[in-house]
């Protein structure tokens, strides 16, 4: 027993100034632009935003029921359950690298009863019964931290899950939102076709009395009439995508497509997007975004697994140990004297595998050179996201106001024109053209409200709202500003 605490003595000091092989992780500094490209006017300031405003930026809308949908999406969605799901098994994948920095201890015991052939050895038969009972203790001491390393791959393989989980929450608020607003942009088209259709109604019945009467021809006749019937085409494409953006809600709530028609059945108003909203600087909108952090925290993994793969270059130290008892009868097994035990170190070396782990080595670090570029590529892709949604939310507010003013002039014209067409003073081709501009100016209004509050959902996800961030000290990702 001295002995053996002499080789416990000597492995924990060789333990102890032992050294981890492989790369140590450091989080790779990037310069983000100092501001951004995009110009907007008074759409957007630079100023930080505020992170209880960004984590649920939803509320800014005013709208009771896209809030209500948004939360019963965040606790309904699949999608967020098997987010969920992957973090669990990522936490228990953790605890098993944990696990195999620590002994293991394996229970047996066994009861035989065995006979020897007439023609073995002894050259007789005998029949005998044999008892067994102990423990057998391995502990595989991680002299170059290829464990260490793999744990370190699988926490950081866990916090990857958590951000991965982060962004399904940031993509599903914008995209229940979005449909929302589309249900509503739709329902507006709707209001004002059905509308155009009670006008133009009104202008063939006026056609078709004079017509009877004999005051005019059959062309305005007919002409008022393809009219009215091409608006009344257009219900039926507006209601399909009506319905079409209400069974897509429905299923990211986690319901049965139709669930939400008693719901939403009511017509209201488009969403309002507030005119002006602060974004920050690209260093900011960055460090936030879930995925940016997600392809970090996969670069810090790769990174941990090349000296995992480098460890098995070395050799293994195991201590193994038995003890047990041992008998021929069933009555002694339990005497002192039935005890038995060995205990000792275990070295492996893999001395020749034609390359194989250097091989194994170098997949490791290429898939690390992977993960660096991903990361960068990430990042790219999110500058981007945000310098579009910046673009399209301040063009496109500067392209509602423009068109409120051309349906206000197209709604003039087409009153002025039934006047005079009414009094003879033009014929009715001049109420057909601007009942058409009518109709297609208001039409593109309507989907340009939407239009701008669906570009605000899109700037506020790409500026990495709605989550809350929780990051672990010490992972942020190295992003700083190119004028700090």
């Amino acid at each position: 027993m001295y002995r053996l605490a002499g080789l416990l003595a000597v492995a924990v000091v060789v333990l102890a100034g032992c050294a981890t092989v492989g790369p140590d992780y450091t989080p790779p500094e990037r310069r983000a632009p100092a501001g951004w490209q995009a110009r907007g006017g008074d759409a957007w300031q630079p100023a930080p935003p505020d992170p209880h405003t960004l984590a649920r930026w939803w509320d800014t809308l005013g709208d009771p029921v896209v809030t209500r949908l948004v939360e019963e999406a965040l606790s309904g969605n699949l999608d967020l359950k098997t987010a969920e799901a992957r973090i669990r098994e990522a936490r228990a994948l953790r605890g098993i690298q944990r696990a195999g920095l620590f002994p293991s201890v394996d229970a047996s015991g066994t009861s035989l009863r065995q006979r020897t052939s007439e023609h073995g050895t002894t050259g007789r038969a005998a029949e005998t019964d044999y008892y067994q009972a102990g423990f057998d203790a391995g502990w595989e001491l991680d002299l170059f931290g290829g464990k260490r390393r793999a744990v370190e791959a699988a926490l950081a393989d866990l916090e990857a899950a958590l951000a991965s989980r982060d962004q399904v929450r940031a993509s599903l608020a914008a995209e229940v939102a979005r449909n929302y607003v589309e249900v509503r942009t739709y329902q507006e088209r709707l209001a004002l076709v059905e509308a155009n259709i009670r006008i133009q109604k009104a202008t063939y019945d006026l056609n078709l009395s004079r017509f009877q009467a004999g005051l005019i021809d059959e062309l305005p006749l007919q002409q008022s009439l393809y009219n009215l019937e091409h608006t009344r085409s257009q219900v039926s494409s507006l209601q399909t995508g009506l319905e079409a953006a209400q069974n897509r809600l429905a299923v990211l709530l986690g319901k049965n497509p139709g669930e939400l028609s008693a719901v939403l059945s009511e017509p209201a108003p488009i969403p309002v997007a507030p005119p002006s909203l602060a974004v920050g600087i690209p260093a900011d909108a960055l460090r936030r975004r879930p995925d940016v952090r997600q392809a970090e925290r996969e670069l810090a993994a790769a990174t941990a697994r090349i000296g995992e793969a480098a460890a098995d270059l070395y050799p293994k130290l195991r201590l193994v140990g038995t003890i047990g008892l041992e008998s021929l009868l069933s009555g002694h097994l339990l005497e002192w004297a039935s005890r038995f035990w060995s205990v000792g170190p275990a070295v492996a070396w893999n001395v020749f595998d034609a390359g194989a782990i250097r091989k194994n080595v170098e997949v490791r670090s290429a898939r690390q050179e992977q993960a660096l570029l991903n990361y960068e590529n990430v990042i790219l892709q999110a500058l981007e996201e945000v310098e579009n949604a910046l673009t399209a939310f301040a063009k496109e507010q500067q392209r509602l106001e423009r068109l409120e003013k051309a349906v206000e002039a197209a709604r003039k014209a087409e009153i002025i024109a039934r006047d005079r067409y009414q009094a003879g003073l033009v014929d009715f081709t001049d109420v057909l053209d601007t009942q058409r501009t009518l109709q297609s100016f208001q039409d593109e209004m309507a989907q340009s409200r939407g239009a701008v509050t669906t570009n605000l959902i899109r700037l506020y996800k790409a500026l990495g709202g709605g989550w809350t961030p929780n990051p672990t000290p010490g992972t942020s990702p190295g992003i700083s500003s190119e004028d700090s």
